[in-house]
C-alpha cells in the first residue's frame, strides 16, 4: 500500500501542510475522479463521511459548493472559489467552511497532477493565514488524518474504476 507523504511546518511561512501520495492510475483518471462532481462524491471526504455537491464549476472564478455528512450526523458546509485551473495539471482554490456552530476553516489550497512511476502523484498543499491557523485547523478538524483517508478512499475509488476501464478495454 503507497504511503501518504506527509510535511507540517517544513515551509518557510510554517504555515503549510503539504500531503503528497502517488496513485497507480493514469493522470487523466486521477483528474477526472477529482474534477467530475458524480465521482468526487463517490470518494470524497475522510473514511465514513459522505459527500453531498451542491455545485462544482470547475473554471477560474468557479465555485464548488460540498457537504461533507460526518458518520456521527454533523454536516460541515464548505465553499470554495477555483483560482487557478490547468488540465491535468493543476488546481488551486479557496475554501470556507466548517461545522455548524464550530471554529470557521479558511485556507487556499494547490493540488498537482504529476505522472510518476507509471501512476499519478497527487499533491496538496493547504495554505493557512498563519501557523496558528494550521494548528487549529489540525487540532479541531483532524485535516491531516481526514485528509490522509480521504486519499485511502480516492485510491480505493480508482482501483475499482481502473478495473472496470481496463476489463472494458
Amino acid at each position: 500500500m503507497p504511503e501518504t507523504k506527509m510535511e507540517v511546518g517544513k515551509s518557510a511561512a510554517e504555515r503549510e501542510i503539504v500531503l503528497s501520495r502517488v496513485f497507480d492510475a493514469p493522470r487523466q483518471m486521477v483528474w477526472d475522479a477529482w474534477t467530475d462532481p458524480k465521482q468526487v462524491a463517490l470518494w470524497w471526504g475522510p473514511k465514513g463521511f459522505t459527500t453531498t455537491i451542491e455545485e462544482m464549476d470547475v473554471r477560474p472564478g468557479g465555485l464548488w459548493k460540498q457537504v461533507l455528512h460526518g458518520p456521527d450526523g454533523t454536516d460541515y458546509l464548505n465553499e470554495s472559489v477555483f483560482l487557478e485551473v490547468v488540465q491535468n495539471e493543476r488546481l488551486v482554490y479557496t475554501l470556507t467552511g466548517g461545522r455548524k456552530g464550530g471554529p470557521m476553516v479558511q485556507f487556499e489550497k494547490a493540488t498537482t497532477f504529476e505522472e510518476e512511476a507509471g501512476g499519478t502523484r497527487v499533491t496538496m498543499r493547504l495554505i493557512f493565514a498563519s501557523a496558528e491557523a494550521r494548528d487549529q485547523n489540525v487540532r479541531d478538524y483532524g485535516s491531516i488524518e481526514g485528509a490522509k483517508q480521504a486519499f485511502q478512499r480516492l485510491e480505493d475509488y480508482l482501483a475499482g474504476q481502473f478495473v472496470e476501464t481496463t476489463a472494458k478495454a
